[in-house]
């Protein structure tokens, strides 16, 4: 895999960049000791503006090229995942019950690369921004750093991040124009009854029959209101009651995931749910509340900006190591809430065989990080010439 060969140079202190990150994990908006680790890496460097505490713990940095051009914008998210590592690395967390399972401290190591280059060598034009975010996995520390005007404080004109892909090859790359990552929603449903003795169930209201026929029914909505050709994935994943084999609880409670593309079909579902709750509640003679929340959009890619990263990804990996052509997917991602803000891409990056992301032997491959430095750096280069 051809890289830039100064990033070569230094590409064992980004391992111990990484694995520094990788056994220091940190959660949702409380990234400080990572934005600090980040913060110091980048004044050494010798980064031009560094500005922090950005959606809590998040910060962007500016490296300023050599004549007037454009700002583009580059992002890494820095938080970690709330479970155990199964690992058994020398570099596995050292905090109980939080491990980098998702490989954001590669993402962060490779942004560093990248930074520690362009600051360098200065050799485009414009500005580059640097974006580490937090709370990717939950809140969506994307939006509050829109929200909290990142994109206009710092000009950004365009933005871009990588994500690591396992099983896809080590440092190919992969994406496509349009809607790549779907929108996430969550619905969460109570069902309040009446509690009783097990032996005597003519006495109770029980809330456990009405909640199965709700789980039951939601499906539904996939198979028989949705038109067939659009993506929609409806998953209960909770389904809570009960303490004791003889009695009768009081409540119960549904919740689950929905996935989609199609802001009308958004409307669909949510309006859909609301009718199955309250037609089965009435049918059970329960009292039953949908709590129905939006999250993350769909991640949409601008063609544009996917064919100019393609470019890129071609001269660093090779052209029979980029595809634009990636199935979506019906996962999500808060990157989605920066390209609604300003056009840009999302690409994949190889991270080989092994473990998939948010398990707990996961871990990132330390050899594709010089390979994402060097597409980082060159795409500021080729975009914005000297």
């Amino acid at each position: 895999m051809p890289i830039v060969n100064r990033i070569g140079d230094f590409a064992e202190e980004m391992k111990r960049w990484r694995r520094w990150l990788h056994a220091h994990p940190e959660l949702k908006l409380d990234c400080h000791e990572t934005a600090r680790f980040v913060a110091e890496k980048l004044r050494a460097f010798g980064v031009d503006e560094i500005s922090e505490g950005i959606a809590q713990s998040g910060l962007v940095a500016i490296i300023e090229g050599r004549g007037d051009g454009p700002t583009i914008g580059l992002r890494a998210d820095m938080d970690a995942l709330p479970m155990d590592e199964q690992t058994g690395l020398p570099h596995a967390s050292t905090v109980p019950g939080r491990m980098h399972a998702c490989g954001h401290d590669g993402h962060t190591t490779m942004l560093l690369g990248a930074a520690r280059y362009l600051a360098e060598t200065r050799n485009f034009s414009g500005r580059v921004a640097l974006i580490f975010q937090p709370a990717e996995e939950d809140i969506g520390g994307g939006r509050i750093m829109v929200e909290e005007g990142i994109m206009e404080r710092f000009g950004i004109s365009e933005v871009y991040a990588l994500h690591n892909a396992p099983g896809l090859a080590p440092g190919a790359f992969s994406t496509a124009p349009g809607p790549i990552m779907a929108a996430v929603d969550t619905f969460r449903i109570h069902i309040a009854g009446k509690g009783g003795h097990g032996a005597y169930p003519h006495e109770a209201i029980d809330p456990i029959p009405p909640a199965l026929a709700i789980a039951q029914a939601l499906p539904t909505i996939v198979s028989r209101n949705a038109p067939a050709r659009d993506d929609l994935v409806i998953s209960v994943t909770m389904l809570n009651a009960g303490s004791a084999d003889n009695v009768i609880p009081a409540t119960a409670f549904v919740g689950g995931t929905v996935r989609t593309f199609a802001p009308e079909l958004r409307d669909l579902v949510e309006r859909r749910m609301g009718e199955i709750v309250a037609g089965t509640a009435a049918a059970f003679g329960v009292r039953a509340e949908l709590d129905y929340e939006r999250g993350y959009p769909p991640t949409v890619n601008d063609a544009g900006a996917v064919e100019k990263a393609a470019r890129v990804a071609a001269e660093v990996a090779g052209a029979e190591a980029v595809d634009t052509h990636r199935p979506r997917e019906m996962g999500a991602e808060d990157f989605s809430y920066m390209l609604a803000a300003r056009p840009g891409a999302f690409l994949f990056i190889g991270n080989g065989e092994g473990p998939g992301v948010h398990h707990p032997e996961y871990d990132f491959n330390d050899e594709i990080a010089p390979v994402g430095a060097s597409f980082f750096a060159r795409l500021v280069e080729t975009l914005n010439p000297v």
